[in-house]
């Protein structure tokens, strides 16, 4: 396995992880109503990256569009994190989607 695709799996591990605890931490904050947006992107951002991660590791030809897709989705459930930067749990995640995306387009290419 190269160092890249061995960087890309980690990253959306990382990430996954990521969203894994935000989503957890803002079902627990209180207005979990001006959270659902960030909730939503946080199920479907965890999942991408899940998948992503097995596509690499398991050598799938659609790898690429894999990463591609996962990428814009990191990309966008960093944007809504960063929206709620003043809950640590969600600028943590927001970061590490950004770190996500930038690892994913790499793979994409």
């Amino acid at each position: 396995m190269n160092m890249s695709l061995e960087e890309c799996i980690k990253a959306c591990l990382e990430c996954m992880e990521a969203c894994n605890g935000c989503y957890d931490a803002c079902l627990k904050e209180e207005d979990v109503k001006m959270l659902a947006e960030c909730i939503r992107s946080l199920r479907e951002c965890a999942d991408i990256c899940a998948f992503s991660a097995k596509s690499m590791q398991s050598d799938s030809p659609y790898v690429k569009q894999i990463c591609q897709a996962c990428a814009e989705i990191c990309q966008a459930c960093g944007d809504v994190c960063k929206k709620h930067e003043h809950h640590e749990h969600c600028k943590q995640c927001a970061e590490s989607c950004y770190k996500c995306a930038e690892v994913c387009r790499k793979m994409a290419v």
